[in-house]
């Protein structure tokens, strides 16, 4: 198949080459202005890239690797590839989301492109998505996207407030991970509200009014014949055990640990609390009172919260083992959210068909 001349666009963009974490802006350094039978085509029918004219379209590198791997195109030259991994060290990462998103069918416009649908998408997201039977020429997007590579840092409190912005347009918040083996994962991200059955039980206040206890492991004992705090307090055969950060409240600290912050917010919330050391994690919580239901949270407290991707997603698949939902507390002022990383259904699992 013929094609035309390569020419080397000079977008004054950042590009994903370690320079502009969270990755929010696709790498068009190197872009491909492809002239060939198949522009067209290309355009119309799977909205790949973006028209410059009659017959002519500019794919970006990942872009160019995707239509050379599934569309039968030749690289525009026989170097290219060694000169645009050059230039980006992340394209094959780039590239491997790319494939992930577009051969189940999805149609993927990357964030430069939008306004070419009078769209509009978040300035961290990477592209948005249209599902397999729709076109951006005439529907909406299903959801925003961004990627990050397994040692990409967490940042949950920047992460929160793009979930925030993505979901009031009505579009689903999508992280897909790659890791060393360029292997691609997918995750839904939500802000989570969790509400239990006991909201009206004054748990704060009557922790607040007990004294006495006898200390145990970082924490009190206290009799367990008139014990009346339903959401809290662990039965031994000693007592009713709380531990070091709920007798903060207890003692009247001030001010108190993040910790002990995060607790009376869930406890407020009317959450049954208790440890969730055998999860991985500070708390389980129940909505309801025990022995009604299983625990449907899981919440980690910030310090002891994954410091990476990699850790995000075994965090979160190990809760989803269990039928569970792993929970981040974020702080805002005085009030606290919690981002939830989730695994999608099946049908909206992305990943790669094959490794390279």
């Amino acid at each position: 198949m013929r094609f035309g001349g390569v020419k080397w666009s000079n977008h004054d963009r950042l590009t994903q080459a370690s320079r502009f974490f969270p990755r929010g802006m696709a790498d068009l350094s190197g872009s491909w202005i492809y002239e060939g039978p198949a522009a067209d085509r290309l355009w119309q029918k799977s909205a790949i890239g973006r028209p410059v004219g009659e017959g002519k379209l500019e794919l970006s590198p990942a872009e160019t690797m995707f239509v050379h791997y599934h569309r039968h195109l030749d690289l525009p030259t026989n170097d290219w590839k060694y000169t645009a991994l050059n230039q980006n060290s992340m394209l094959l990462q780039e590239y491997s989301i790319l494939e992930a998103l577009r051969v189940p069918g999805n149609k993927l416009i990357l964030s430069q492109n939008i306004e070419l649908f009078s769209q509009q998408i978040h300035p961290m997201s990477w592209a948005a998505r249209w599902t397999s039977n729709t076109h951006p020429r005439n529907s909406k997007p299903v959801s925003e996207i961004r990627w990050f590579h397994e040692s990409d840092k967490l940042d949950a409190v920047e992460l929160h407030q793009w979930i925030i912005d993505v979901s009031s347009s009505g579009r689903i918040p999508e992280v897909l991970v790659v890791d060393e083996e360029l292997s691609v994962v997918t995750y839904h991200l939500s802000s989570e509200n969790p509400l239990g059955s006991f909201q009206e039980h004054g748990a704060i206040e009557s922790l607040a009014n007990l004294s006495g206890g006898i200390a145990s492991a970082n924490g009190l004992l206290f009799p367990s014949d008139d014990w009346n705090i339903k959401q809290l307090g662990v039965p031994t055969s000693g007592g009713i055990h709380l531990d070091s950060i709920a007798c903060e409240i207890i003692q009247g600290l001030n001010p108190i640990s993040e910790g002990a912050m995060i607790l009376s917010d869930l406890l407020n919330r009317g959450l049954v609390i208790r440890p969730g050391f055998k999860y991985g994690t500070r708390w389980r919580c129940y909505d309801k009172p025990l022995g009604e239901d299983h625990a449907p949270f899981l919440v980690v407290l910030p310090e002891d919260a994954p410091r990476d991707w990699a850790g995000a997603c075994l965090a979160s698949r190990l809760a989803s083992g269990v039928n569970k939902i792993w929970l981040h507390p974020v702080g805002e002022g005085n009030s606290w959210n919690y981002l939830a990383i989730t695994r999608p259904p099946p049908d909206s699992r992305w990943s790669n068909p094959n490794k390279r």
